[in-house]
């Protein structure tokens, strides 16, 4: 178990290798064993391959290209709930900072390479070439506290998947274009995207999957009362 956690990282390039439904249910079937709030599972999942999958990459990334040309239309999609803070502080936005540093820096990318930027940021449209898409929902209805349960039922996922050689990456890009997923994947008026997720196998080769983001250490997290 330790194993699969330790070797879990947000991978940005995957091979196009098909996945078999009988694994991704039984990803599902392990996942759905996290806790929640009084056992209400407040999580719909809806997965995303072939057809269904390469439509909703069109859509969406013809809405991307669209706003990049028109930034005005970005009034259009706007997320249901506040995924980032509004204003970012310290140490959270050095951490930010490293990040996209260090993601954009490892791909050569400049501040002022806009193109570029804008190309890899379609990526996450992409789910990153995996052949599998992942979305997540959850009734409107329910309280904050479900997505805390939400969270544990990602991380059953993403642990489960590397157990059986997978990877994966938890996606909040989406969570903007609501909009069109919804109606994409046929999901109730009354659910509210949670985030995406991409799954499938790790592309070795590709240099972005190099990247392996650095965590605080335990005394920098803890504080011990005794």
């Amino acid at each position: 178990m330790d194993a699969a956690i330790e070797s879990r990282f947000s991978a940005r390039a995957f091979l196009p290798k098909p996945v078999p439904r009988e694994l991704i249910e039984d990803i599902l079937h392990v996942a759905s064993r996290a806790p929640s709030g009084n056992n209400a599972q407040p999580w719909k999942v809806y997965v995303l391959q072939g057809a269904s999958r390469d439509s909703l990459v069109g859509k969406v990334c013809a809405a991307h290209d669209a706003i990049r040309a028109n930034p005005a239309l970005a009034a259009e999609y706007r997320e249901e709930y506040d995924y980032y803070p509004r204003q970012w502080i310290s140490p959270y936005i050095e951490r930010r900072r490293e990040n996209g540093w260090s993601l954009y820096g490892l791909l050569g990318i400049t501040k002022i390479d806009k193109d570029k930027m804008h190309a890899q940021h379609n990526r996450n449209f992409r789910f990153f070439d995996a052949p599998v898409g992942l979305m997540f929902t959850v009734d409107r209805i329910m309280g904050q506290g479900s997505l805390l349960d939400y969270g544990m039922f990602l991380q059953n996922i993403m642990v489960a998947a590397r157990a059986r050689g997978l990877h994966t990456c938890p996606q909040a890009a989406w969570n903007s274009f609501a909009k069109i997923n919804l109606p994409h994947i046929g999901a109730g008026l009354d659910e509210m995207l949670v985030c995406g997720m991409a799954l499938g196998y790790l592309d070795e080769t590709a240099v972005v999957n190099t990247l392996h983001t650095p965590r605080e250490a335990v005394q920098g997290i803890t504080t011990w009362l005794d």
